[in-house]
């Protein structure tokens, strides 16, 4: 079977993690734009960080046979710094048109107060300008209140639920995001947000139709291989293979291919890695490391 992790922060992750992604049969990423931990202070910190993401991280994963693809967006908890929050905005539709960049994301409220509410209503505005998916992250405290209103105010701004992916859902939020026909995105994140047991449960109860299954893998404990190891799971314990396939590749191959960045053909014909390949003069290799150089008929073969 093949997999999407659709939501991953390989920005904070080795090339051990690539590898390990690609032989478990994950054949393409998406990596949201985000809260690093520390404190971004400055405009040209953004801009390194956005360009990183449409540039050595989409090299690094190719070297890997990982297909990269990202989401730009203002995060809920850096725009609360309002004076610097303004100076992203006016970066964004730079980055917003770059080649992998597959939506507006990810946006929406970590503490709900209103400057979050001012940056997540301009960024909406903005992913309808691009016409590009908008990928929502659903708060930590209050999650039932925050992400009901943060379908309110998608609703507000006439954004229709099938260009939207609502994330880190769980047990209390899961049936009205479903209701209202959003997709439906699930983070599975060690002692946090979800684990795979409850998302089977869950599986079992709401079916596959618009659920999405991500690891949210980023500098904390996480797992980037969550996605792949909950199919195994849900496949022991009774799932049918078609919903397995839906909530872990095919739902979000339709959810993010309404960008039109994101397309199937892509990863599952490659070219052949050749590491000896180089960006912007620089190699993922390191100590005189002999290079991975595939053939053509190597592509299929997992090393």
């Amino acid at each position: 079977m093949l997999y999407i992790d659709p939501h991953i922060h390989m920005v904070s992750r080795t090339t051990d993690d690539y590898e390990a992604l690609a032989a478990s049969g994950v054949k393409a990423i998406i990596e949201p734009a985000f809260w690093q931990g520390q404190p971004r202070t400055q405009i040209g910190s953004y801009h390194d960080y956005f360009a990183s993401l449409v540039g050595w991280e989409r090299f690094r994963a190719a070297q890997f046979g990982i297909r990269h693809y990202c989401t730009m967006g203002l995060n809920s908890k850096e725009a609360n710094n309002e004076a610097l929050a303004e100076q992203v905005m006016d970066l964004l539709p730079l980055f917003l048109t770059k080649e992998g960049v597959v939506a507006v994301g990810e946006i929406g409220y970590d503490d709900q107060t209103p400057t979050e509410d001012k940056f997540f209503r301009a960024q909406l505005e903005l992913a309808k300008e691009v016409d590009l998916p908008v990928l929502i992250h659903t708060p930590h405290r209050n999650k039932k209140q925050g992400t009901y209103r943060s379908m309110d105010v998608i609703e507000e701004h006439g954004i229709a639920p099938h260009m939207v992916v609502i994330d880190h859902n769980n047990e209390e939020t899961y049936r009205e995001v479903l209701d209202r026909v959003y997709w439906c995105a699930f983070t599975i994140y060690p002692g946090t947000k979800m684990g795979n047991e409850r998302m089977v449960d869950i599986l079992k109860v709401a079916g596959a139709e618009r659920v999405i299954v991500d690891s949210s893998a980023d500098w904390g404990k996480s797992d980037v291989l969550a996605v792949p190891k909950t199919a195994k799971l849900a496949a022991e314990r009774g799932v049918p293979r078609e919903q397995i396939e839906l909530v872990c590749y095919r739902n979000a191959l339709k959810a993010y291919s309404q960008s039109g960045q994101f397309t199937e053909a892509d990863w599952l014909n490659p070219p052949p890695i050749d590491q000896r390949n180089l960006f912007e003069g620089n190699s993922v290799l390191r100590g005189g490391q002999p290079p991975r150089i595939d053939s053509a008929n190597d592509a299929n073969i997992i090393r």
